[in-house]
């Protein structure tokens, strides 16, 4: 067996034992970046293999002060799968790794998306945008990651909860949608969808591009989890959450 498959060994082992590791880039410090997309599709494949079925995509470092944090320059990718959304608000802390909050936009794609990546052409592919949740995660002990850690663990990806509010982004300008945080009724934070690249259909083009790289499609409904509009806030036991994106209504998580 090779390196990055012993790698990937490790990091699924511990995902589905949940039970966190050291940091993968403090052993493996010649690792790239490209390296690290290939244990994620490694363990990718195994997922598949075992039944689960791909619900869409999602996109991490979005903004400049996460990048800036892990010291990149770029945005991430990882794969969402069927069993990590939310039906009922509820979150079972004892099944997910360092759970912390964030607030974003996804969107979800009517049709399939080829070669032709623009930014028209995400507009015109998507059914609709929604506000949502998702809930990141960490099997990197105390979230001690480089952008090789957080990759190889599939962007870092938990779980994560869309409104039933569906937006026209033909008709809304999606970078001034706004988001207020609050944890057990206290304000956390607030911000607008600039913060994800400026816009979210950009961070959208990126991630459509840089999938291509590697032999992953967009696909007719996907959903494009696009970036935290503020910063991820930490949940534990008991922990209740309510994102409010003003105009597009609010969501509320609840971790028992």
């Amino acid at each position: 067996m090779d390196k990055l498959s012993k790698i990937a060994d490790k990091l699924y082992d511990a995902a589905n034992n949940l039970y966190q590791i050291d940091p993968i880039s403090n052993r493996h410090k010649d690792l790239t970046i490209d390296d690290a997309y290939k244990i994620q599709l490694i363990n990718h494949e195994k997922e598949l293999k075992k039944g689960k079925v791909v619900t869409g995509k999602k996109i991490g470092l979005t903004s400049k002060g996460m990048q800036e944090a892990i010291g990149v320059n770029q945005p991430d990718f990882g794969i969402l799968y069927n069993d990590m959304e939310v039906k009922n608000n509820i979150i079972d802390t004892d099944s997910i790794l360092q759970p912390k909050v964030e607030g974003e936009l996804v969107f979800v794609l009517k049709e399939n998306i080829g070669d032709n990546i623009t930014y028209e052409r995400i507009i015109e592919a998507t059914d609709y945008v929604s506000p949502a949740i998702e809930i990141v995660a960490s099997r990197i002990k105390n979230w001690k990651v480089t952008i090789v850690d957080t990759i190889s663990d599939n962007a870092s990806c938990g779980q994560y909860i869309v409104s039933d509010i569906k937006i026209d982004p033909k008709k809304v300008d999606l970078k001034k949608v706004q988001l207020s945080m609050y944890k057990n009724n206290e304000f956390i934070n607030n911000g607008y969808a600039t913060e994800v690249q400026g816009d979210p259909v950009n961070a959208v083009v990126w991630l459509a591009k840089t999938l291509g790289k590697y032999g992953v499609r967009f696909n007719k409904g996907d959903v494009i989890l696009s970036g935290a509009i503020t910063g991820a806030v930490p949940a534990f036991k008991g922990d209740k959450f309510i994102c409010d994106y003003h105009e597009f209504g609010k969501i509320e998580i609840e971790f028992i």
